[in-house]
């Protein structure tokens, strides 16, 4: 028996005409002979109103309290794409996470599947087509809700994929594949017929967000073929999977990544004041991206690192609050982006970066940090600039 898993995103489930396509698409696989695990998101914005919902009643809800409320929104798609497809001629039922089995850790928000109990779902599958199952949701062990964070869905659809050998995952979105660039910002970027497990997580990672970096990953680990592809079109979409040519140099594609801060402290005197301090943005939860540290003859230097433009009025704060005599000079640029162009051997192939920094030079983008990797190389730039310096490296690296 063939076993297809299909995860749609609100965008997919927003209207009821959406709704209804859906219903077809998984009508039209089951037909063909195949057996298919839905996995869903909450519809459109569903999400952040019951979230703004939640913190309307009280100023600091439990993150146990969010979970409940935040699940609501996957709970609804599925029960209302399971009367669409029923409708459409689909033997199937929906499940919540918990009753597909999905156990996770007890981390509200943020959790992990630990195990999937797969009985109770083949168990519908052995009389029915279809189940169609509530995404970015478990239960821990106390019996407790959980979600896995946003874009958690992605991760739910894959997880069941590993858990019961699917013959493929098909993500589904507005979008019909992944670009080497966003086509809304270059008219002239190409759909990749595939990417390997490396390259996607980057680009995930990076600020492509139709796929969560954390399926990707799993993805990988597990050997779950994915495929992202559009709900309102038939054209095919991107494979994502191994790929076993690594030798040649291979440019996936550009991208920007915007909501980023850029944070500079002097006046540190040594490594072990900076061991302190990036521990003091640890601790309260704040991740930081690129850093880098610089040292002076007199043995006082200076840190920069860039972090999510919302944690940064709160890491400004700590630091300052924790300064000590205002030993420490602090600024933050709130107005920054991210560029990357993403690929494979990026440092083992030579003229890369000259490629790079060349047209950079050449459009008159002033760089502010660099970082890079064998998967990619990342400038920081004012926000301003950013647009112009992803249409400057795409028309380098991809239609060179």
């Amino acid at each position: 028996m063939d076993l297809i898993v299909k995860k749609f995103g609100g965008s997919c489930l927003q209207t009821d005409e959406a709704m209804r396509n859906a219903a077809a698409i998984i009508r039209d696989t089951c037909r063909a002979g195949a057996k298919v695990i839905v996995v869903v998101s909450a519809q459109g914005d569903t999400t952040d109103r019951l979230l703004s919902r939640a913190r309307a009643m009280g100023k600091e809800p439990s993150r146990r309290e969010l979970d409940v409320v935040m699940s609501a929104g996957e709970q609804l798609s599925a029960s209302l794409l399971s009367i669409a497809a029923a409708e459409a001629g689909v033997s199937c039922v929906s499940l919540l996470g918990w009753q597909a089995g999905i156990t996770t850790n007890s981390a509200y928000g943020a959790a992990r599947v630990q195990s999937i109990n797969t009985e109770r779902i083949k168990k519908e599958l052995r009389t029915r087509d279809a189940v169609i199952t509530a995404g970015f949701q478990g239960v821990n062990r106390a019996g407790d809700m959980t979600t896995l964070g946003r874009g958690g869905s992605d991760t739910t659809a894959v997880a069941l994929a590993a858990a019961f050998g699917a013959e493929k995952c098909e993500i589904y979105s507005k979008i019909d594949g992944i670009y080497t660039a966003d086509p809304a910002l270059e008219p002239e970027s190409v759909k990749l017929s595939e990417i390997d497990y490396a390259a996607m997580q980057e680009l995930a990672f990076l600020g492509v967000k139709v796929l969560n970096p954390r399926a990707v990953e799993l993805a990988q680990k597990y050997g779950v073929v994915l495929e992202v592809r559009s709900a309102f079109s038939q054209a095919e979409g991107t494979l994502i999977r191994e790929n076993a040519d690594m030798e040649k140099l291979l440019i996936s594609g550009v991208t920007k990544k915007s909501g980023v801060a850029l944070i500079r402290v002097a006046g540190v005197p040594d490594s072990a004041a900076a061991f302190g301090l990036l521990g003091l943005l640890s601790d309260a939860d704040i991740n930081l991206d690129i850093i880098l540290q610089s040292s002076g003859a007199d043995g006082v230097g200076e840190i920069a690192f860039t972090l999510e433009k919302e944690n940064a009025q709160r890491a400004v704060c700590l630091i300052k609050e924790n300064a000590g005599a205002g030993r420490l000079t602090v600024t933050c640029d709130p107005e920054v982006s991210k560029v990357s162009v993403v690929g494979t051997g990026l440092q083992s192939h030579r003229g890369v970066a000259r490629a790079m920094f060349g047209a950079l030079s050449e459009t008159g983008v002033n760089v502010l940090m660099i970082s890079s990797s064998e998967l990619r190389i990342s400038v920081v730039v004012k926000q301003e600039e950013a647009d112009r310096t992803v249409r400057a490296l795409h028309r380098v690296f991809i239609h060179a």
